[in-house]
C-alpha cells in the first residue's frame, strides 16, 4: 500500500530499490545485469527507485533512466539527490573512482555546491542523465560531509522549497546517516521526507531518541535505508567477514548481531527477513529502500519483505535486551 510523503502529493511503495550498486559501487556491474536488476525489481512489484549523481559519477542515474524508459511514468516514483555537482576532471584521465567507492572512470569529479544556482544545475543535469522531465523527490545529500554544510539549510533547502511550490519537483527531503543533522532539518524546515541511513535498524535504533519523535509530531515521512547495517544483517548468520558501517565489524556489534540471529533461528525467521520487517514497522516509515546489483538480490529482498514474522520474536528480543522496548514492531 503506497504511503504519502509528508504533506506532498508524492506516494511511495513500502519497498524501494536503491541504485548505488548499479552505479558500480565497489565493483563493476555489466550493463545487462544493471538493467536486469531494475527489471526484476519491477517484476517484484517495486515502484520506488532511488539514485544520486554521487553514485558512479552519474552512471547510476543514466542506467536507471534507461531501464525505466519504457515504463509508464505515472506508475513509478523516483528520487535523486543534490549537493554534489559533477564537473570535468582532467586530472582523472586514465584513473578510476574507487577511492570514492565506485569502479568507474574518474573523468568527472564531485564538487560540493549548496548554492541556489548549484541546486538548479544539479537537478537539470540529473534530468538529462535520467531522461526525464520531472523528479518526484529531491533529497539534499549528506550535508554534514560538506565543508560548507550551513548553506544546505540557508540556500539549498529554500531553492528546493521554491521548486516544489512551482511544481518542478514533487517533494523535498534530506538524506544522511547523522540523526542530529536530520533532526535540525525536521525542526527548522518544511521537508516532506527524511532518508535515514543505518540509524533505525534491527541492530540499533538511535533515531528513536531525537529524530523520530520530531517526525511524528510534524508529519514528516521517513525513508529507511541501510537497514542491513552495510551488509551485517543481510545474511542468516553474520560473521567477522561481514561489513559494518562500510568497515570491519567490532566484536561487541558482531556478538549482538549473532544473538539476534540466534533468536531469529528459534522462530524460523531469516535474519534479513526480520531486519526488513522491523525497519518498516515504525509509523513514520513510508518506505524501506534496499540496494541490489543483481536481479536475484532484489528478488530475495522482495520475497523476504513479504513474509510475516511471528510476534513472539519481537517479545523475545526485547526480553533478551536485544531490542528497545519503545521500538514499534509489526
Amino acid at each position: 500500500m503506497p504511503h504519502q510523503l509528508g504533506r506532498s502529493r508524492v506516494t511511495v511503495g513500502p519497498l524501494g530499490l536503491g541504485a548505488a550498486s548499479i552505479g558500480n559501487l565497489y565493483r563493476a556491474v555489466p550493463d545487462d545485469r544493471a538493467a536486469a536488476t531494475v527489471d526484476a525489481a519491477w517484476q517484484a512489484g517495486v515502484r520506488y527507485f532511488d539514485t544520486a549523481p554521487h553514485y558512479g559519477l552519474g552512471l547510476s542515474e543514466r542506467r536507471l533512466g534507461q531501464a525505466l524508459a519504457a515504463r509508464p511514468r505515472e506508475e513509478y516514483v523516483l528520487s535523486t539527490k543534490v549537493g554534489r555537482v559533477l564537473v570535468d576532471n582532467p586530472a582523472g584521465a586514465g584513473a578510476n573512482d574507487l577511492a570514492n567507492g565506485f569502479d568507474v572512470p574518474a573523468g568527472l569529479r564531485r564538487e560540493w555546491d549548496f548554492s541556489s544556482a548549484g541546486i538548479h544545475r544539479s537537478i537539470e543535469d540529473s534530468l538529462r542523465r535520467l531522461g526525464l522531465d520531472r523528479i518526484d523527490l529531491v533529497l539534499i545529500h549528506d550535508p554534514e560531509e560538506s565543508p560548507d554544510a550551513a548553506r544546505a539549510v540557508t540556500e539549498a533547502y529554500p531553492a528546493l522549497h521554491e521548486l516544489r511550490d512551482q511544481g518542478v519537483i514533487g517533494a523535498v527531503g534530506v538524506g544522511s546517516k547523522d540523526t542530529a543533522v536530520l533532526t535540525r532539518f525536521a525542526v527548522e524546515t518544511d521537508v516532506d521526507a527524511l532518508m535515514v541511513a543505518g540509524r533505525y535498524t534491527l541492530l540499533e535504533q538511535p533515531a528513536l531518541d531525537d529524530l523520530l519523535p520530531v517526525c511524528a509530531a510534524r508529519g514528516i515521512s521517513m525513508v529507511n535505508v541501510g537497514v542491513f547495517n552495510s551488509g551485517l544483517l543481510a545474511v542468516d548468520w553474520p560473521d567477522e567477514t561481514r561489513p559494518y558501517e562500510y568497515g570491519t565489524v567490532p566484536a561487541d556489534i558482531l556478538a549482538r548481531a549473532q544473538a539476534i540471529a540466534l533468536a531469529c533461528r528459534r522462530h524460523g525467521v531469516a535474519l534479513p527477513q526480520a531486519a526488513l520487517a522491523f525497519a518498516a514497522a515504525h509509523p513514520c516509515v513510508a518506505s524501506v529502500v534496499v540496494g541490489a546489483g543483481r536481479p536475484e538480490n532484489i528478488l530475495r529482498s522482495a520475497d523476504l519483505f513479504a513474509r510475516p514474522v511471528p510476534p513472539e520474536l519481537w517479545t523475545d528480543l526485547v526480553a533478551e535486551g536485544l531490542l528497545r522496548p519503545d521500538a514499534p514492531t509489526p
